[in-house]
């Protein structure tokens, strides 16, 4: 990845599951030397998580550690001793950027919070990516991926049918949009470095990151100034119709015709049937009055049709109707392998692996994965020994 946009910046990643390891693998992926620190003997919990092959526990061969850990040299280092702790440091002296996602009173005790660091690296650019953040009262909290979820008024918002319990969200989504927010911020802060005379912490609350993105300032906002906000109405819009998942002969379309121009384009998607003509259905605030009449009549057309069907003759109309893939749909479809959505990847332990390729282009100099996830501890001699340190040494005073 020497090439990489990102080329000549130096990370460490101290992290494990989720939200620092895919903020890390999104420097790697585009250029950036990341070295993965794990405890030795057992390494990042994510190991310990599938899927496996054949489904056998394997810590060599776990899906989404795989997933999050490419293009990254790999080492082992025991932080909780304190000849482990001097290892990290040498670690830190070269680097540029420490992405870690641990609990602030954890790294407290051990004198690896950001004060401790800053004041023997300060030029260090730290990425902190919890689930509440580096202050406030729930900072102390244990807290993981659902935690920061639901602090956000998500669930409430969007994951449920109305008048029915909210749902939980699954897929570490609130982990993922932390990772991605904190990445760009966090190299913002690494260009930023001359501006701010030096390193600075990047204290990134996922929660956070969800309530900005997810329930948005539209709903946080108004609630706070005036005690308006919207919540969850189960599948399609309480506004304007249609907007909803429809089923179809082979699965499911999203059906979307709010603007005059869509509906006209699903009305001769459809072979222009007399009763989407009637005045009541030109706008779609009435539409919605009237979802009940209409959904069952377009459900009558789509059940005759398969999704692929339906989508090709919509989208010639210019109406954004789209089938709702499987994820097995989706790893094998052509867009996304066009794209270079899908890249395959050979490792030691797995063998030929494909995996998601580089989730942002850039033409000039493209990202994603080149090499695979590392083996546990896998680059303790490439890695140590350029800092001149005796593996073997480190190895029996229990620092790696």
């Amino acid at each position: 990845m020497s090439d990489g946009a990102l080329a000549g910046i130096r990370v460490i990643e101290l992290g494990e599951m989720v939200s620092a390891p895919y903020c890390a693998k999104l420097f790697a992926d585009y250029g950036a030397d990341v070295v993965k620190v794990e405890p030795p003997k057992r390494g990042d919990r994510s190991r310990n998580w599938g899927p496996f092959p054949g489904d056998v526990a394997d810590p060599e061969k776990s899906g989404l550690y795989f997933f999050l850990n490419t293009n990254k040299k790999g080492v082992t280092c025991n932080v909780e001793a304190e000849a482990g702790r001097a290892v990290l440091d040498r670690l830190l002296a070269d680097a540029d950027v420490l992405i870690e996602n641990y609990l602030p009173p954890h790294l407290r005790a051990l004198d690896l919070d950001y004060a401790s660091i800053a004041a023997k690296h300060p030029h260090l650019v730290v990425i902190s990516v919890t689930p509440f953040g580096q202050s406030g009262p729930y900072s102390e909290w244990n807290g993981h991926d659902l935690n920061a979820f639901h602090l956000s008024g998500a669930s409430s918002r969007y994951c449920g049918r109305m008048g029915e319990p909210p749902l939980e969200q699954g897929t570490f989504a609130a982990d993922f949009y932390g990772a991605a927010t904190a990445a760009t911020w966090g190299l913002a802060a690494v260009y930023g470095r001359e501006a701010a005379g030096g390193g600075q912490l990047v204290d990134v609350s996922c929660a956070e990151a969800i309530a900005a993105t997810f329930t948005g300032g539209q709903n946080i906002g108004g609630a706070a100034q005036d005690g308006r906000f919207d919540k969850r109405t189960g599948v399609g819009m309480s506004l304007g119709a249609p907007a909803t998942i429809m089923p179809c002969k082979d699965g499911h379309v999203w059906v979307l015709a709010l603007e005059a121009a869509q509906w006209d384009g699903l009305a001769r998607a459809m072979g222009n049937p007399d009763w989407m003509s009637v005045d009541i259905f030109q706008n779609m605030l009435s539409r919605a009055e009237n979802r009940d009449m209409i959904y069952p009549l377009i459900e009558e057309w789509t059940s005759q049709h398969t999704k692929m069907e339906i989508m090709d003759a919509c989208q010639a109309e210019g109406c954004p109707v789209t089938a709702v893939f499987t994820v097995q749909e989706a790893a094998e479809h052509p867009h996304i392998k066009d794209r270079g959505g899908l890249v395959t990847l050979e490792h030691d332990a797995l063998g030929s692996v494909r995996t998601l390729g580089a989730p942002f282009q850039l033409p000039l100099c493209p990202g994603g994965p080149i090499t695979a996830a590392p083996l546990l501890g896998q680059h303790n001699e490439e890695v140590y020994g350029a800092l001149g340190l005796d593996v073997a040494a480190l190895q029996a005073d229990g620092a790696i």
